[in-house]
């Protein structure tokens, strides 16, 4: 099956990504969210993101009008229905994904493939909810989707080898490269990366270091190019806490268990980046460690 046009479900930080890099690609986009000001908004973040682009010589001006003329906007699932690909990449709660997929999987062609950009829970009892599980599978973007080369291809049981093909040859066309996992709770990236950063909070709980001298620690003393602290600002705290209780719930081995303190931040509201608050405060010109 040859992609053309791909839907996009969720117009946020991850599914603006998708868009704009499957229109930079040359695929016709339809972008859905449940309200007009979330699709304006994802259609902002695409233009500035671009536009950046265009700055450092990454895209000529020409392309990026070319591309951003592939974006459809639609605040209704309806709009998805001739997409040969439909990317589900809403908040990552299973109740809602499922519910999208209900409804989704009436409206497209019984021919079309839908897929998940879900981070962590199981693409098998996913695909288990929809009427095509041999046409579902996990495509994993990183965030920020323009920026990062990989993407996590990830089969459920059920999957059948067309769709992985498809799948893959549509991830090539995105000039990005697969990193192919089984499918197991966080799969490859979060579930190495989300520990290293629980573990840098239980650092932080436990008064061995402060957030500037863990995060400073880790750049220089390992070459990360961000302090595991400032990282977890920038996913969400909200989405650690909730990648570290899949794994401890899917896997249960108490070395995944979420440190008492990201709980407490979650529980403040200081969710990082998105809430102006987290590991550091970012109200004011600089951001400023929290503890």
């Amino acid at each position: 099956m040859k992609i053309r046009k791909v839907g996009v479900i969720g117009a946020g930080q991850m599914g603006s990504g998708i868009a704009h890099v499957c229109a930079v690609a040359g695929f016709d986009v339809c972008l859905n969210d449940i309200s007009q000001d979330r699709i304006e908004a994802g259609l902002a973040t695409i233009n500035g993101n671009m536009a950046r682009q265009v700055r450092s010589d990454r895209l000529s001006e020409e392309d990026r009008d070319a591309a951003l003329g592939r974006i459809i906007p639609t605040n209704s699932l309806e709009g998805l229905a001739d997409c040969e690909l439909v990317i589900e990449s809403a908040v990552e709660e299973e109740a809602v994904k499922r519910e999208i997929y209900a409804n989704l999987c009436p409206l497209i062609s019984e021919d079309a493939l839908v897929a998940t950009n879900t981070s962590s829970i199981s693409i098998t009892r996913l695909a288990a909810t929809t009427d095509r599980p041999e046409k579902f599978m996990g495509i994993h973007f990183m965030n920020p989707v323009p920026v990062m080369e990989l993407v996590e291809l990830v089969r459920g049981i059920a999957t059948d080898d067309d769709t992985f093909t498809t799948a893959k040859a549509f991830v090539a066309d995105l000039n990005k490269t697969v990193a192919v996992s089984e499918d197991f709770p966080a799969f490859m990236v979060n579930r190495i990366l989300l520990p290293m950063i629980n573990e840098a909070v239980y650092t932080l709980y436990e008064g061995v270091g402060s957030v500037a001298a863990i995060d400073t620690a880790m750049r220089l003393g390992a070459n990360h190019p961000m302090g595991p602290l400032e990282l977890a600002d920038f996913i969400g705290l909200d989405t650690c806490l909730y990648i570290m209780q899949v794994l401890y719930e899917g896997l249960a081995d108490t070395k995944y268990r979420p440190c008492p303190l990201l709980v407490k931040y979650v529980e403040a509201g200081w969710l990082g980046r998105k809430t102006q608050r987290g590991f550091y405060d970012y109200r004011g010109d600089e951001p400023v460690p929290t503890r």
